[in-house]
């Protein structure tokens, strides 16, 4: 088996052809029942529903009918499962939306490009809010889960967040790296929670299917990556147990950072230098509030610094582009699953 890295200008093509795919990510099947387990033979929720969600216990007495989705990728959750018309508010967008949820996603109101404020949130009117990132459940967040509670309205944290009882995003630390099962997970519970379990399935089946054409022909042992989110004075890097990590891990490849725990470190460029990976990943970030979101930006600054111009792979333009969405922990992570894994094919990297 070939293990080249993505070259030349055979990257700076594949970037132009990644940057068109859209997909979501997969590992390891999560049996049905642990998302169904409230379902009845005719496959309808039965109601109240009990849900242990990273340390609370969710009680949902019917389907809910006005939810605040805090985060894009639990916004594109919902989305794919049909239920634009109960979302009445959304917020913390880095990308467009997938092009096949933006006619579903028109009518949804964004209560913030970043993340809202409690009033705000309570201003929509939710029996329901959901999360990707516990940061909105924290003291300085959106509002604490407790205090929603006080108002009568549930809250749901993705599980990809979650390890042990605790969030990840909230303040807690990776011990074990991150699989599709949590994703999958997810995607099962809240269509449980309105009622639209097979919708559930279907999605989840769907990602299977992608991870696992994403991935024929591909082994990138040998290969070395970083994954660069964010920020041109001090890196945000992939560290080796989120979501990032976890597309290095699916093709084979190593991540030029898995001895740190964080999900994103934030490191020196002169570190980067020292473990000299092979290729990086760039994330483009619609979002364009700081220096370096965009990818056009990264590479510019890559190949302008006077240290990152050194590296092997600026100087040969190893470079695979992802969206923000598909760094994170959501259904997008096959579609960067599939750009990543396209790259290397495209450079070899397979029997």
């Amino acid at each position: 088996m070939s293990t080249s890295p993505v070259r030349g200008a055979r990257s700076a093509a594949a970037i132009a052809v990644l940057l068109a795919v859209a997909g979501c990510g997969a590992s390891e099947p999560v049996p049905a029942a642990t998302a169904t387990a409230a379902a009845g033979g005719d496959g309808r929720t039965r109601y109240p529903l009990t849900l242990d969600n990273c340390g609370e216990q969710v009680v949902v007495q019917a389907p809910p009918t006005r939810v605040v989705s805090l985060d894009q990728g639990s916004t594109e959750i919902l989305l794919s499962l049909g239920l634009q018309d109960v979302l009445v508010g959304t917020a913390s967008w880095t990308d467009p939306v997938l092009p096949q949820l933006a006619a579903a996603n028109a009518s949804v109101p964004r209560l913030a490009d970043n993340a809202p404020t409690y009033e705000v949130v309570l201003g929509a009117d939710p029996d329901f809010v959901t999360a990707s990132f516990g940061r909105h459940f924290t003291t300085g967040g959106v509002a604490e889960r407790a205090r929603f509670a006080e108002t009568g309205v549930e809250s749901y944290l993705s599980p990809t967040d979650c390890e042990d009882g605790r969030s990840i995003n909230g303040g807690g630390t990776r011990t074990r790296l991150l699989t599709m099962d949590s994703l999958y997970r997810e995607v099962r519970e809240l269509a449980e929670v309105f009622d639209v379990a097979e919708r559930g399935e279907r999605l989840v089946a769907d990602l299977q299917r992608r991870r696992e054409a994403a991935l024929e022909g591909v082994d990138a042992a040998g290969t070395t990556v970083a994954f660069w989110f964010a920020d041109t004075k001090t890196p945000y890097v992939a560290g080796g147990l989120g979501s990032a990590a976890l597309l290095a891990s699916e093709v084979g490849a190593t991540n030029a950072f898995a001895d740190l725990d964080d999900d994103w470190p934030a490191v020196t460029w002169e570190t980067v230098v020292e473990r000299d990976p092979q290729v990086l990943v760039l994330g483009d970030l619609a979002r364009a509030r700081f220096p370096g979101d965009l990818l056009a930006d990264k590479v510019a600054f890559l190949e302008s610094d006077p240290v990152t111009s050194t590296l092997d792979a600026v100087r040969e333009q190893r470079y695979v582009a992802l969206h923000g969405a598909e760094m994170n922990p959501s259904i997008r992570a096959v579609d960067g699953l599939e750009k990543v894994a396209a790259g290397l094919r495209d450079a070899g990297a397979g029997s």
